[in-house]
Protein backbone atom coordinates (compact mmCIF):
# COMPACT_ATOMS: atom_id res chain seq x y z
CA UNK A 1 0.00 0.00 0.00
CA UNK A 2 1.51 3.32 -1.08
CA UNK A 3 2.24 5.70 1.80
CA UNK A 4 4.51 8.67 1.10
CA UNK A 5 5.20 9.17 4.81
CA UNK A 6 5.91 5.55 5.65
CA UNK A 7 9.37 4.60 6.89
CA UNK A 8 9.21 1.30 4.98
CA UNK A 9 10.86 1.27 1.56
CA UNK A 10 8.20 -0.88 -0.12
CA UNK A 11 5.48 1.53 1.02
CA UNK A 12 7.01 4.89 0.03
CA UNK A 13 8.41 3.29 -3.17
CA UNK A 14 5.37 1.12 -3.88
CA UNK A 15 5.66 -1.06 -6.99
CA UNK A 16 1.91 -1.05 -7.63
CA UNK A 17 1.82 2.75 -7.46
CA UNK A 18 4.73 3.04 -9.89
CA UNK A 19 3.09 0.69 -12.37
CA UNK A 20 -0.23 2.51 -12.03
CA UNK A 21 1.60 5.78 -12.64
CA UNK A 22 3.24 4.40 -15.78
CA UNK A 23 -0.16 3.30 -17.11
CA UNK A 24 -1.65 6.69 -16.28
CA UNK A 25 1.21 8.48 -18.08
CA UNK A 26 0.85 6.26 -21.13
CA UNK A 27 -2.91 6.82 -21.26
CA UNK A 28 -2.46 10.60 -21.06
CA UNK A 29 0.62 11.16 -23.19
CA UNK A 30 -1.55 12.90 -25.81
CA UNK A 31 -3.95 14.61 -23.39
CA UNK A 32 -3.18 18.21 -24.27
CA UNK A 33 -5.53 19.74 -21.71
CA UNK A 34 -4.00 17.76 -18.86
CA UNK A 35 -0.45 18.35 -20.03
CA UNK A 36 -1.02 22.09 -20.39
CA UNK A 37 -2.44 22.17 -16.85
CA UNK A 38 0.64 20.35 -15.54
CA UNK A 39 2.97 22.74 -17.37
CA UNK A 40 1.01 25.64 -15.89
CA UNK A 41 1.46 24.24 -12.38
CA UNK A 42 5.20 23.81 -12.94
CA UNK A 43 5.39 27.38 -14.26
CA UNK A 44 4.06 28.59 -10.89
CA UNK A 45 7.11 26.93 -9.30
CA UNK A 46 4.88 24.64 -7.26
CA UNK A 47 6.69 21.44 -8.22
CA UNK A 48 4.94 18.33 -9.53
CA UNK A 49 3.73 15.02 -8.17
CA UNK A 50 5.31 11.84 -9.49
CA UNK A 51 2.23 11.21 -11.64
CA UNK A 52 2.30 14.67 -13.15
CA UNK A 53 6.01 14.40 -13.85
CA UNK A 54 5.53 10.99 -15.47
CA UNK A 55 2.93 12.46 -17.84
CA UNK A 56 5.37 15.17 -18.95
CA UNK A 57 8.08 12.56 -19.54
CA UNK A 58 5.71 10.45 -21.67
CA UNK A 59 4.26 13.39 -23.59
CA UNK A 60 4.25 12.74 -27.35
CA UNK A 61 3.30 16.30 -28.40
CA UNK A 62 6.43 18.00 -29.83
CA UNK A 63 5.24 21.55 -29.21
CA UNK A 64 4.39 20.79 -25.57
CA UNK A 65 7.73 19.10 -25.07
CA UNK A 66 9.41 22.25 -26.35
CA UNK A 67 7.46 24.22 -23.75
CA UNK A 68 8.72 21.85 -21.05
CA UNK A 69 12.32 22.37 -22.18
CA UNK A 70 11.87 26.14 -22.22
CA UNK A 71 10.22 26.08 -18.81
CA UNK A 72 13.10 24.02 -17.41
CA UNK A 73 15.50 26.71 -18.59
CA UNK A 74 13.38 29.43 -16.99
CA UNK A 75 13.16 27.56 -13.68
CA UNK A 76 16.89 26.95 -13.67
CA UNK A 77 17.56 30.67 -14.15
CA UNK A 78 15.06 31.66 -11.45
CA UNK A 79 16.42 29.40 -8.73
CA UNK A 80 20.09 29.06 -9.68
CA UNK A 81 20.80 31.91 -12.06
CA UNK A 82 23.80 31.34 -14.30
CA UNK A 83 26.01 29.85 -11.59
CA UNK A 84 27.54 26.39 -12.00
CA UNK A 85 29.12 24.88 -8.88
CA UNK A 86 32.37 22.97 -9.41
CA UNK A 87 33.50 19.85 -7.55
CA UNK A 88 35.69 16.79 -7.94
CA UNK A 89 35.32 13.19 -6.74
CA UNK A 90 38.10 11.69 -4.62
CA UNK A 91 38.32 7.90 -4.62
CA UNK A 92 39.85 6.59 -1.39
CA UNK A 93 39.53 2.83 -1.81
CA UNK A 94 38.13 0.27 -4.25
CA UNK A 95 37.96 -2.61 -1.79
CA UNK A 96 34.36 -3.82 -1.77
CA UNK A 97 32.43 -6.86 -0.51
CA UNK A 98 29.35 -6.28 -2.68
CA UNK A 99 28.50 -8.16 -5.84
CA UNK A 100 27.02 -5.31 -7.93
CA UNK A 101 27.09 -6.57 -11.51
CA UNK A 102 27.39 -3.07 -13.08
CA UNK A 103 30.40 -1.91 -11.01
CA UNK A 104 34.01 -3.05 -11.53
CA UNK A 105 34.60 -2.85 -7.78
CA UNK A 106 32.42 -5.93 -7.27
CA UNK A 107 34.00 -8.54 -5.01
CA UNK A 108 34.45 -11.22 -7.68
CA UNK A 109 36.37 -8.99 -10.12
CA UNK A 110 39.91 -10.42 -10.17
CA UNK A 111 41.14 -8.09 -12.93
CA UNK A 112 41.13 -4.83 -11.05
CA UNK A 113 44.01 -3.99 -8.71
CA UNK A 114 42.76 -3.30 -5.21
CA UNK A 115 44.00 -0.17 -3.53
CA UNK A 116 43.34 1.89 -0.42
CA UNK A 117 44.95 5.28 0.14
CA UNK A 118 46.96 5.95 3.28
CA UNK A 119 46.48 9.29 5.00
CA UNK A 120 49.74 10.50 3.44
CA UNK A 121 48.52 9.45 -0.01
CA UNK A 122 45.24 11.26 0.65
CA UNK A 123 47.29 14.33 1.51
CA UNK A 124 49.07 14.13 -1.87
CA UNK A 125 45.75 13.71 -3.69
CA UNK A 126 44.22 16.69 -1.91
CA UNK A 127 47.20 18.93 -2.60
CA UNK A 128 46.98 18.00 -6.29
CA UNK A 129 43.29 18.96 -6.26
CA UNK A 130 43.99 22.18 -4.38
CA UNK A 131 46.64 23.08 -6.92
CA UNK A 132 43.98 22.82 -9.63
CA UNK A 133 41.74 25.18 -7.67
CA UNK A 134 39.12 22.80 -6.27
CA UNK A 135 37.40 23.73 -2.99
CA UNK A 136 34.71 21.02 -2.81
CA UNK A 137 35.21 17.26 -2.93
CA UNK A 138 32.97 14.21 -2.92
CA UNK A 139 34.75 11.24 -1.35
CA UNK A 140 33.97 7.81 -2.76
CA UNK A 141 34.92 4.30 -1.68
CA UNK A 142 33.69 0.75 -1.85
CA UNK A 143 31.88 -0.97 0.99
CA UNK A 144 34.23 -3.13 3.05
CA UNK A 145 33.86 -3.48 6.83
CA UNK A 146 37.54 -4.30 7.36
CA UNK A 147 39.32 -2.17 4.75
CA UNK A 148 36.92 0.81 4.77
CA UNK A 149 35.34 1.10 8.23
CA UNK A 150 33.67 4.32 9.34
CA UNK A 151 36.80 5.16 11.35
CA UNK A 152 38.82 5.27 8.11
CA UNK A 153 36.24 7.57 6.53
CA UNK A 154 36.24 9.91 9.54
CA UNK A 155 40.04 10.01 9.71
CA UNK A 156 40.19 10.78 5.99
CA UNK A 157 37.71 13.65 6.35
CA UNK A 158 39.80 15.10 9.17
CA UNK A 159 42.92 14.80 7.03
CA UNK A 160 41.28 16.53 4.08
CA UNK A 161 40.03 19.46 6.14
CA UNK A 162 43.45 19.83 7.78
CA UNK A 163 45.43 20.36 4.57
CA UNK A 164 46.22 23.99 3.72
CA UNK A 165 48.64 24.29 0.83
CA UNK A 166 49.59 27.75 -0.42
CA UNK A 167 46.19 29.41 -0.99
CA UNK A 168 44.47 26.06 -1.33
CA UNK A 169 42.08 24.37 1.04
CA UNK A 170 39.09 22.06 0.74
CA UNK A 171 36.18 23.87 2.34
CA UNK A 172 33.55 21.19 2.05
CA UNK A 173 33.68 17.40 1.86
CA UNK A 174 30.59 15.67 0.56
CA UNK A 175 30.37 11.94 1.22
CA UNK A 176 29.18 9.16 -1.08
CA UNK A 177 29.48 5.98 0.95
CA UNK A 178 27.35 2.89 1.45
CA UNK A 179 24.17 2.88 3.51
CA UNK A 180 25.03 2.74 7.19
CA UNK A 181 23.60 3.13 10.69
CA UNK A 182 22.07 6.12 12.44
CA UNK A 183 25.07 6.17 14.76
CA UNK A 184 27.51 6.35 11.84
CA UNK A 185 25.48 9.08 10.16
CA UNK A 186 25.67 11.04 13.38
CA UNK A 187 29.47 10.65 13.32
CA UNK A 188 29.59 11.93 9.74
CA UNK A 189 27.51 14.93 10.73
CA UNK A 190 29.86 15.67 13.63
CA UNK A 191 32.81 15.40 11.23
CA UNK A 192 31.42 18.38 9.31
CA UNK A 193 30.40 16.78 6.04
CA UNK A 194 28.42 18.73 3.48
CA UNK A 195 25.95 16.55 1.62
CA UNK A 196 25.48 12.82 2.16
CA UNK A 197 25.01 11.24 -1.25
CA UNK A 198 23.71 7.77 -2.02
CA UNK A 199 22.41 6.54 -5.36
CA UNK A 200 19.61 4.01 -5.41
CA UNK A 201 20.90 2.61 -8.74
CA UNK A 202 17.36 1.27 -9.45
CA UNK A 203 14.06 1.44 -7.58
CA UNK A 204 12.74 -1.75 -9.21
CA UNK A 205 13.11 -4.21 -6.32
CA UNK A 206 13.24 -7.35 -8.45
CA UNK A 207 15.88 -5.84 -10.74
CA UNK A 208 17.71 -4.37 -7.75
CA UNK A 209 18.08 -7.78 -6.16
CA UNK A 210 19.26 -9.32 -9.45
CA UNK A 211 21.83 -6.53 -9.91
CA UNK A 212 23.03 -6.88 -6.30
CA UNK A 213 23.26 -10.64 -5.77
CA UNK A 214 25.52 -10.52 -2.72
CA UNK A 215 26.90 -8.29 0.00
CA UNK A 216 25.23 -5.79 2.37
CA UNK A 217 23.96 -3.74 -0.56
CA UNK A 218 21.77 -6.65 -1.67
CA UNK A 219 19.31 -5.68 1.08
CA UNK A 220 16.89 -3.45 -0.85
CA UNK A 221 15.12 -2.04 2.19
CA UNK A 222 18.34 -1.25 4.08
CA UNK A 223 19.67 0.66 1.11
CA UNK A 224 16.44 2.44 0.15
CA UNK A 225 15.75 3.58 3.72
CA UNK A 226 19.25 5.04 4.17
CA UNK A 227 18.12 8.66 3.86
CA UNK A 228 15.62 8.16 6.69
CA UNK A 229 18.44 6.95 8.93
CA UNK A 230 20.73 9.77 7.79
CA UNK A 231 18.06 12.27 8.76
CA UNK A 232 17.65 10.58 12.14
CA UNK A 233 21.42 10.97 12.55
CA UNK A 234 21.15 14.74 12.09
CA UNK A 235 22.13 15.04 8.44
CA UNK A 236 19.87 17.50 6.64
CA UNK A 237 21.58 17.79 3.24
CA UNK A 238 21.08 14.57 1.30
CA UNK A 239 21.55 13.74 -2.36
CA UNK A 240 19.83 10.98 -4.31
CA UNK A 241 20.02 9.56 -7.82
CA UNK A 242 19.65 6.49 -10.01
CA UNK A 243 22.02 4.92 -12.52
CA UNK A 244 20.00 5.26 -15.69
CA UNK A 245 20.36 2.27 -17.99
CA UNK A 246 20.16 -0.49 -15.38
CA UNK A 247 16.41 -0.88 -15.82
CA UNK A 248 13.63 0.91 -17.69
CA UNK A 249 14.14 4.67 -17.33
CA UNK A 250 10.41 5.35 -16.87
CA UNK A 251 10.20 3.10 -13.81
CA UNK A 252 13.31 4.56 -12.19
CA UNK A 253 12.27 8.11 -13.01
CA UNK A 254 8.97 7.63 -11.15
CA UNK A 255 10.78 5.96 -8.25
CA UNK A 256 13.18 8.89 -8.05
CA UNK A 257 10.31 11.38 -7.92
CA UNK A 258 8.55 9.31 -5.25
CA UNK A 259 11.72 9.25 -3.16
CA UNK A 260 11.97 13.03 -3.36
CA UNK A 261 8.33 13.34 -2.31
CA UNK A 262 8.92 10.95 0.59
CA UNK A 263 11.91 12.90 1.86
CA UNK A 264 9.99 16.16 1.90
CA UNK A 265 6.84 14.65 3.41
CA UNK A 266 8.42 12.34 5.99
CA UNK A 267 11.82 13.87 6.71
CA UNK A 268 10.92 17.55 6.49
CA UNK A 269 13.45 18.32 3.77
CA UNK A 270 13.62 17.24 0.15
CA UNK A 271 16.80 16.13 -1.61
CA UNK A 272 19.53 18.76 -1.65
CA UNK A 273 20.75 17.28 -4.94
CA UNK A 274 19.60 14.82 -7.58
CA UNK A 275 22.24 13.14 -9.75
CA UNK A 276 21.53 11.65 -13.17
CA UNK A 277 24.40 9.31 -14.12
CA UNK A 278 24.13 6.87 -17.02
CA UNK A 279 25.95 3.55 -17.13
CA UNK A 280 29.43 3.79 -18.68
CA UNK A 281 32.12 1.32 -19.80
CA UNK A 282 34.54 0.12 -17.14
CA UNK A 283 36.83 -2.81 -16.36
CA UNK A 284 34.73 -5.99 -16.49
CA UNK A 285 31.62 -3.94 -17.39
CA UNK A 286 30.10 -3.66 -20.88
CA UNK A 287 27.15 -1.23 -21.06
CA UNK A 288 25.87 -3.05 -24.16
CA UNK A 289 24.90 -5.92 -21.88
CA UNK A 290 22.28 -3.67 -20.30
CA UNK A 291 19.27 -3.43 -22.60
CA UNK A 292 17.81 -0.28 -21.04
CA UNK A 293 20.41 2.29 -22.08
CA UNK A 294 18.94 5.80 -22.31
CA UNK A 295 19.53 7.71 -25.58
CA UNK A 296 20.64 11.35 -25.46
CA UNK A 297 17.31 12.85 -26.50
CA UNK A 298 15.40 11.04 -23.77
CA UNK A 299 18.15 11.83 -21.26
CA UNK A 300 17.69 15.55 -21.97
CA UNK A 301 13.95 15.11 -21.51
CA UNK A 302 14.52 13.42 -18.13
CA UNK A 303 16.70 16.30 -16.93
CA UNK A 304 14.15 18.90 -18.06
CA UNK A 305 11.22 17.21 -16.33
CA UNK A 306 13.17 16.71 -13.09
CA UNK A 307 13.92 20.43 -13.08
CA UNK A 308 10.21 21.21 -13.53
CA UNK A 309 9.16 18.69 -10.88
CA UNK A 310 11.62 19.67 -8.12
CA UNK A 311 12.64 23.26 -8.89
CA UNK A 312 14.40 23.79 -5.55
CA UNK A 313 16.82 20.85 -5.88
CA UNK A 314 20.38 21.09 -7.15
CA UNK A 315 21.14 18.78 -10.06
CA UNK A 316 24.51 17.15 -10.70
CA UNK A 317 26.14 15.76 -13.81
CA UNK A 318 29.58 14.21 -13.86
CA UNK A 319 32.32 13.57 -16.40
CA UNK A 320 30.52 10.36 -17.29
CA UNK A 321 28.86 12.57 -19.89
CA UNK A 322 30.51 14.14 -22.93
CA UNK A 323 31.14 17.85 -23.38
CA UNK A 324 28.30 17.93 -25.91
CA UNK A 325 25.73 16.42 -23.54
CA UNK A 326 26.95 18.47 -20.59
CA UNK A 327 26.58 21.62 -22.65
CA UNK A 328 22.91 20.92 -23.35
CA UNK A 329 21.88 19.91 -19.84
CA UNK A 330 23.44 22.99 -18.27
CA UNK A 331 20.55 25.02 -19.67
CA UNK A 332 17.94 22.44 -18.72
CA UNK A 333 18.59 22.31 -15.01
CA UNK A 334 22.07 21.15 -14.03
CA UNK A 335 23.60 23.31 -11.29
CA UNK A 336 26.72 21.32 -10.34
CA UNK A 337 29.34 19.64 -12.50
CA UNK A 338 32.62 17.90 -11.86
CA UNK A 339 35.80 19.00 -13.57
CA UNK A 340 39.14 17.27 -14.23
CA UNK A 341 37.77 14.18 -12.51
CA UNK A 342 39.62 10.95 -11.91
CA UNK A 343 37.66 7.85 -10.95
CA UNK A 344 40.74 5.82 -10.04
CA UNK A 345 42.18 5.43 -6.56
CA UNK A 346 45.15 7.79 -6.38
CA UNK A 347 44.40 9.21 -9.82
CA UNK A 348 45.32 12.84 -9.08
CA UNK A 349 48.85 12.35 -7.78
CA UNK A 350 51.64 12.29 -10.34
CA UNK A 351 53.18 9.12 -8.93
CA UNK A 352 50.03 7.38 -7.76
CA UNK A 353 47.62 7.28 -10.69
CA UNK A 354 46.58 3.84 -11.83
CA UNK A 355 43.78 3.93 -14.38
CA UNK A 356 43.26 0.20 -13.86
CA UNK A 357 41.51 1.12 -10.60
CA UNK A 358 38.99 3.43 -12.31
CA UNK A 359 35.33 2.89 -11.50
CA UNK A 360 34.21 3.96 -14.99
CA UNK A 361 35.58 5.53 -18.16
CA UNK A 362 35.42 9.31 -18.48
CA UNK A 363 33.69 10.98 -21.41
CA UNK A 364 34.97 14.48 -20.55
CA UNK A 365 38.72 14.51 -19.84
CA UNK A 366 39.38 18.27 -19.94
CA UNK A 367 41.41 20.05 -17.27
CA UNK A 368 39.65 22.16 -14.66
CA UNK A 369 40.97 25.33 -16.31
CA UNK A 370 39.57 24.20 -19.65
CA UNK A 371 36.16 23.50 -18.09
CA UNK A 372 36.16 26.87 -16.30
CA UNK A 373 37.09 28.67 -19.51
CA UNK A 374 34.37 26.78 -21.38
CA UNK A 375 31.75 27.79 -18.81
CA UNK A 376 32.85 31.42 -19.03
CA UNK A 377 32.51 31.29 -22.81
CA UNK A 378 28.96 30.00 -22.36
CA UNK A 379 28.06 32.89 -20.07
CA UNK A 380 28.09 30.98 -16.79
CA UNK A 381 29.78 31.86 -13.50
CA UNK A 382 31.91 28.89 -12.41
CA UNK A 383 31.44 28.83 -8.64
CA UNK A 384 33.66 27.26 -5.99
CA UNK A 385 31.40 28.49 -3.21
CA UNK A 386 30.79 26.51 -0.01
CA UNK A 387 29.34 29.40 2.02
CA UNK A 388 25.87 27.96 2.66
CA UNK A 389 27.28 24.94 4.46
CA UNK A 390 29.45 27.05 6.74
CA UNK A 391 26.80 29.71 7.34
CA UNK A 392 24.24 27.12 8.43
CA UNK A 393 22.10 27.52 5.32
CA UNK A 394 21.45 23.79 5.04
CA UNK A 395 18.50 21.44 5.07
CA UNK A 396 15.14 23.03 5.71
CA UNK A 397 16.63 26.51 6.03
CA UNK A 398 18.31 26.25 2.63
CA UNK A 399 15.15 24.87 1.04
CA UNK A 400 13.05 27.70 2.45
CA UNK A 401 15.41 30.34 1.07
CA UNK A 402 15.75 28.54 -2.24
CA UNK A 403 12.00 28.09 -2.72
CA UNK A 404 11.54 31.82 -2.08
CA UNK A 405 13.90 32.56 -4.97
CA UNK A 406 16.15 34.62 -2.69
CA UNK A 407 19.10 32.24 -2.51
CA UNK A 408 20.76 34.13 -5.36
CA UNK A 409 21.15 37.17 -3.06
CA UNK A 410 23.87 35.18 -1.32
CA UNK A 411 24.98 32.78 -3.99
CA UNK A 412 25.74 35.14 -6.85
CA UNK A 413 28.10 37.41 -4.85
CA UNK A 414 29.77 34.35 -3.32
CA UNK A 415 30.15 32.73 -6.73
CA UNK A 416 31.85 35.90 -7.99
CA UNK A 417 34.21 35.97 -5.00
CA UNK A 418 35.24 32.35 -5.41
CA UNK A 419 35.68 32.79 -9.14
CA UNK A 420 37.97 35.74 -8.47
CA UNK A 421 40.01 33.57 -6.08
CA UNK A 422 40.36 30.95 -8.79
CA UNK A 423 41.40 33.54 -11.37
CA UNK A 424 44.03 35.01 -9.06
CA UNK A 425 45.53 31.74 -7.85
CA UNK A 426 45.08 29.07 -10.53
CA UNK A 427 43.77 30.28 -13.88
CA UNK A 428 45.66 30.43 -17.14
CA UNK A 429 46.10 33.95 -18.56
CA UNK A 430 43.33 33.41 -21.12
CA UNK A 431 40.88 32.07 -18.53
CA UNK A 432 41.76 34.96 -16.20
CA UNK A 433 41.01 37.45 -18.96
CA UNK A 434 37.63 35.86 -19.67
CA UNK A 435 36.77 35.57 -16.00
CA UNK A 436 37.52 39.19 -15.15
CA UNK A 437 35.23 40.27 -17.96
CA UNK A 438 32.43 38.05 -16.65
CA UNK A 439 32.89 39.43 -13.13
CA UNK A 440 32.60 43.01 -14.38
CA UNK A 441 29.45 42.11 -16.28
CA UNK A 442 27.84 40.24 -13.38
CA UNK A 443 28.51 42.98 -10.83
CA UNK A 444 26.53 45.40 -12.97
CA UNK A 445 23.55 43.04 -12.88
CA UNK A 446 23.28 43.27 -9.08
CA UNK A 447 20.44 45.64 -8.36
CA UNK A 448 21.22 46.31 -4.69
CA UNK A 449 23.71 49.19 -4.63
CA UNK A 450 24.93 48.45 -1.09
CA UNK A 451 25.55 44.80 -2.00
CA UNK A 452 27.33 45.82 -5.18
CA UNK A 453 29.57 48.20 -3.21
CA UNK A 454 30.37 45.57 -0.57
CA UNK A 455 31.20 43.02 -3.26
CA UNK A 456 33.61 45.39 -4.98
CA UNK A 457 35.33 46.03 -1.65
CA UNK A 458 35.75 42.29 -1.05
CA UNK A 459 37.12 41.79 -4.55
CA UNK A 460 39.80 44.37 -3.78
CA UNK A 461 40.63 42.53 -0.55
CA UNK A 462 41.19 39.37 -2.57
CA UNK A 463 43.61 41.21 -4.82
CA UNK A 464 45.52 42.29 -1.71
CA UNK A 465 45.90 38.69 -0.54
CA UNK A 466 42.87 37.95 1.63
CA UNK A 467 41.02 34.69 0.95
CA UNK A 468 37.80 32.88 1.81
CA UNK A 469 35.55 35.95 1.95
CA UNK A 470 31.84 35.30 1.80
CA UNK A 471 28.41 36.82 2.26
Amino acid sequence: MYDVKSSRAEEFIDDAEIRATLRYAEQNRSNRTLIEDIIGKAARFEGLTHREAAVLLDCDQPDLNERVFKLAEDIKKRFYGNRIVMFAPLYLSNYCVNGCVYCPYHAKNRHIPRRKLSQEEIRREVIALQDMGHKRLAIELGEHPVQNPIEYVLESIKTIYGIHHRNGDIRRVNVNIAATTVENYRKLKEAGIGTYILFQETYNKANYEALHPSGPKSDYAWHTEAMDRARAGGIDDMGIGVLFGLTGYRYDFVGLMMHAEHMEAALGVGPHTISVPRIRPADDINPDEFADAVPDDKFLHIVAVIRCAVPYTGMIISTRESEKVRRRVLDLGISQISGASRTSVGGYSVDAGDEDTAQFDLADTRTLDEVVGWLLDLGYIPSFCTACYRAGRTGERFMKICKSGKIQDCCTPNAILTLKEYLLDYASPETRRKGLGVIDREIEKIGNEALRKALREDLLKLEKGERDLRF
